[in-house]
């Protein structure tokens, strides 16, 4: 190969070479630009259900097994809480779990990392096919999410069949509707103290 076309060799490289710089560079400012802008709406979005107040020491620890309450709201939607969380997933009442004292010691750990925890109580329903529907609908919004970081917990206590919480915020259902729940968790989750623990 004589000079003349090693020359023009090199300097077609050099083109091909800057030419996928500058597309790279592109597709990095645009992968940049997207996050900015998912990051801002998510940030100015308007939070789904109702606002409730924060409890006084809500961020405090207390050791497992003492009652972490009172709390102003059933369930509970922030206040003192155990060190440790329950992993996701849908509790059933026999779970042991369920059966120890105070297991919103645990889920307020949940909500304080950003978690959404759907409290729900069958013994409000007509029967045994109307839990097992009930469960089914919370399952499939679950699932809809990949279960990241949520948790569906019995709660007895309740008065209507199902409400939603995360860090300050909880929506109540007479009768569960799977498009609000599913918005409650695209706009809620991880709106918390310490949205970035596991």
């Amino acid at each position: 190969m004589d000079r003349k076309s090693t020359r023009a060799a090199r300097r077609a490289q050099r083109r091909r070479q800057k030419t996928m710089r500058t597309i790279f560079g592109g597709i990095a400012a645009l992968v940049v630009l997207g996050a900015g802008v998912f990051a801002t709406r998510r940030a100015v979005a308007p939070s789904v259900g109702e606002a409730v107040p924060i409890e006084p020491n809500a961020g405090a620890h207390v050791p497992i097994g003492e009652d972490p309450g009172p709390f102003s709201t059933n369930p509970p939607a922030s206040g003192r809480h155990y060190d440790q969380p329950l992993p996701a997933g849908f509790y059933e009442p026999d779970d042991e779990a369920a059966r120890q004292p105070y297991p919103e010691g645990y889920l307020l750990h949940n909500l304080e990392h950003g978690y959404v925890v759907f409290w729900y109580n069958c013994d409000l329903l007509d029967s045994p096919e109307a839990c097992e529907t009930l469960k089914g609908q919370i399952q499939k919004v679950m699932k809809r999410y990949q279960g990241v970081k949520l948790v569906a917990f019995p709660w007895p206590s309740l008065n209507v069949p199902v409400v939603m919480t995360t860090w300050g915020r909880m929506l109540r259902f007479d009768a569960f509707d799977e498009k609000s729940a599913g918005e409650f968790v695209a706009t809620n989750r991880n709106r918390a103290p310490e949205p970035n623990a596991p």
